[in-house]
């Protein structure tokens, strides 16, 4: 019998893939920001008003998930600015560069990078700063080695506390570095026929050759 629904990956970029399951959720996660000028009927969407033709006045602060964000940015009209969470902030980045393996970044925020990543949508001076520190959060400190040793290293264990500490995209690894591991096992004691590919593997080269033939 086939799956319901399969996994289909982030689209870890500027846009997301809005067959990805993450990635829906993702783009709820709210941003703070301001109204620049009058929002008619936008009140109610936003918790702000008690009826749906309510308007949100000039100079509001609001919290805006980030898929209207994206929708209603516009640096020539100036609808709405938008400021980084303070995990993106000059403080928090501190930390990253000091050491990101004590982050505990499913606590800060469950799509650090994939959010992380949409925020260079908006202009922002510090988006070169958000840009890096995304970066070296993840390969500079070797936190995304570190993860696939210890998924490697887990087997048949309770892993719980473990990815706690994870966002979903490194949880995402762990899982297939474990489903990896497992299905290895499994041909190494005659229970499986073939190895076969993970699904992230296959999502990559899938990906590369429609770039190719575009």
């Amino acid at each position: 019998m086939s799956e319901a629904y399969f996994p289909v990956g982030p689209g870890l970029g500027l846009e997301e893939n809005f067959l990805s399951l993450d990635d829906i959720l993702m783009s709820q996660e709210k941003l703070p920001g301001r109204a620049e000028s009058t929002l008619p009927r936008l009140a109610f969407a936003l918790g702000q008003g008690a009826g749906t033709g309510d308007s949100i006045p000039e100079g509001s602060n609001l919290e805006i998930p980030l898929w209207l964000a994206k929708g209603l940015h516009d640096s020539k009209r100036r609808i709405i600015s938008v400021e980084l969470p303070k995990i993106y902030k000059e403080a928090w980045r501190t930390v990253f560069s000091a050491d990101a393996n004590v982050v505990d970044l499913h606590k800060m925020g469950p799509y650090y990078y994939g959010f992380g990543s949409q925020l260079l949508n908006f202009v922002n001076p510090e988006n070169p700063e958000i840009a890096q520190t995304i970066l070296q959060a993840s390969i500079s400190t070797n936190r995304f080695r570190r993860i696939m040793d210890s998924s490697q290293n887990a087997y048949n264990e309770d892993t719980s506390a473990l990815v706690a500490r994870l966002d979903e995209l490194e949880r995402a690894l762990f899982r297939a570095g474990q489903k990896g591991l497992n299905d290895f096992q499994c041909w190494e004691k005659g229970q499986a026929s073939q190895i076969t590919a993970s699904s992230l593997v296959q999502n990559y080269g899938k990906r590369k050759f429609t770039d190719m033939d575009g």
